[in-house]
């Protein structure tokens, strides 16, 4: 096959063009391995071969394997040129009668290796509707285990690099209608202009897309096995009439927030309006496309001493002028605890603990609790966390601080150990501490279905709640979060946080905020301190609220 070489429908069969040679014919010839190929038979006496492919071998097997695929062949007979037929047969089969596949011409790159590259111009058609479409895959070449013949070590991806064991393609009338989602004011929010909201306003059509008003097109589109609604939509054929639906977000935070994210190369940040819960904006720059604005769980480091401090504030173990031991280290229960630098306070107070972020100011005074689900109940009770119950109108993780005992729980105190949190909660943590009182983060309002928010038990004391603030706010002038918030002006509190992760050289960067009416929380993985890196992606989400 030479470079360049296609497979192309000939009179409604498919079949392998390579200077003028078609399928069938092993001619010497260029093959895309850039070795030369001639004709090879394999006898029912030969040896089985073993050892690496050649490139003759390479050649062959994708030429075969993609000439049956393209060509029509039976699905079962073209599965044979895969290491796994049995799985290999209903994929291939689907693609041309559940896809609606045809006109196929597919272009394999050089290999490089035994990895042969490959771009496939089709036209997918249905119900008097058609349309072209386009995407590059590769495959790799394998010898059989058994048989020593060169095969194509299948995945569904081979087939569209989206396809996994438990997707399929499918081409019909959409099962839901599209939605044009819009923000708060009225903005339309699009997958182009908003790349981060792809898996959102896909989640937000297949819950309210029949509620908006709108009539459904014809489309091919990625779906879960056993789920009749569209995933992802991967062509329309057929545009349906949008329904109008609008969520809580705002299209300039949304855009900040987008901009921000991709200064980094895994990064996360949620924004909430403190006094409603309403979600302003979820952005994520990450390469599996995973939403862990909502769905992540992660240790957030010190950011999680909000709810500590809310905690021993309760329990009057601590307040912010009282004096507060902060040495360089700390031994609690076997496990020895340091300082970022190994910094220490000379006689120095609770808040400046809080805005230094010392962590063993805070481990200290663990056994003066009495109570090994107190960090766990602060979390429920007071900010909403770890109780399973949050509807914010797409899936989303609500948290999880579970009761801990000895090394564990001192862990958790400074947002390691077995917390979890991504970081809309986060946002929604510092979002508490600024309005005093839980409101359940939601991206479309409750109005739209009726649905029932999570509430907490209570809210903070007005005093707790006071100090809390007053803390934060040291943090975001005079502590570790004051380069990042320097150019912000209002009511403005912060908490910087560094997570350690197993595996790691450098820690997860923490951050999370407020200023006036907007709270809001970043995460960079391997992004060093809390301030470095999650800092200004906070305040740029910040300064465009």
């Amino acid at each position: 096959m030479r470079s360049g070489a296609k497979v192309a429908i000939v009179g409604g069969v498919f079949a392998v063009v390579a200077g003028g040679v078609g399928y069938g014919a092993y001619n010497v010839y260029n093959g895309i391995t850039g070795g030369d190929s001639g004709t090879t038979t394999t006898s029912a006496t030969q040896e089985v071969k073993t050892g690496p492919l050649s490139a003759e071998e390479i050649d062959q097997a994708a030429k075969a394997f993609l000439t049956g695929w393209a060509g029509g062949g039976e699905a079962t007979e073209v599965a044979q040129l895969t290491n796994d037929p049995t799985a290999a047969a209903p994929v291939i089969d689907a693609y041309r009668n559940e896809a609606r596949v045809t006109d196929a011409v597919i272009t394999p790159g050089r290999a490089v290796g035994a990895k042969v590259p490959f771009t496939v111009r089709a036209t997918v058609a249905f119900d008097g509707q058609s349309k072209p479409w386009s995407y590059s895959s590769e495959l790799t070449v394998v010898r059989g285990l058994t048989t020593g013949r060169p095969l194509v070590d299948w995945a569904p991806s081979v087939i569209h690099p989206k396809l996994t064991a438990t997707t399929h393609l499918v081409t019909s009338e959409a099962a839901v209608p599209p939605i044009k989602a819009v923000d708060r004011n009225g903005t339309e929010l699009t997958k182009e202009k908003y790349p981060s909201l792809g898996s959102v306003l896909d989640q937000l059509r297949e819950r309210y897309g029949e509620d908006a008003g709108g009539s459904p097109g014809i489309e091919l589109s990625l779906r879960s096995d056993g789920d009749s609604v569209p995933g992802q939509t991967l062509l329309t054929l057929a545009k349906g009439k949008a329904g109008t639906l609008r969520t809580t977000l705002d299209a300039d935070v949304q855009a900040a927030a987008e901009e921000a994210v991709r200064k980094f190369s895994e990064a996360s940040v949620a924004a909430v309006k403190p006094s409603t819960g309403e979600i302003l904006a979820v952005a994520n720059n990450r390469k599996d496309g995973f939403n862990a604005a909502m769905l992540g769980k992660q240790a957030p480091g010190s950011t999680m001493k909000i709810v500590t401090a809310a905690m021993l504030m309760e329990k009057d173990l601590a307040a912010p002028g009282r004096p507060a031991e902060c040495p360089k280290t700390v031994m609690y229960e076997g496990r020895t605890f340091q300082n970022l630098d190994g910094f220490s306070i000379e006689n120095g107070t609770f808040a400046q603990s809080f805005a230094r972020s010392c962590n063993t100011a805070f481990i200290k005074l663990i056994d003066d609790t009495h109570d090994d689900s107190a960090l766990k109940n602060e979390a429920e009770q007071v900010f909403g966390i770890g109780l399973d119950n949050w509807k914010t109108g797409v899936a989303s993780f609500d948290g999880s601080v579970p009761a801990a005992t000895g090394g564990e729980a001192a862990a958790q105190y400074i947002g390691q150990g077995t917390v979890q949190m991504n970081v809309l909660n986060m946002a929604s943590i510092t979002a508490t501490a600024k309005n005093g009182s839980f409101k359940q983060p939601v991206i479309v309002p409750r109005s739209l279905d009726d649905r029932t928010l999570a509430t907490a038990s209570r809210s903070l004391p007005d005093s707790v709640g006071r100090q809390l603030r007053d803390m934060m706010r040291l943090t975001a002038t005079s502590g570790t979060a004051a380069n990042a918030m320097s150019g912000l002006g209002g009511d403005k509190g912060a908490k910087t946080g560094s997570a350690e992760v197993d595996g790691q050289a450098t820690s997860n960067s923490w951050f999370t905020g407020f200023q006036n009416d907007l709270a809001a929380a970043a995460v960079v993985q391997s992004g060093g301190h809390g301030g470095d890196a999650a800092g200004p992606v906070v305040a740029a989400v910040l300064r465009a609220g």
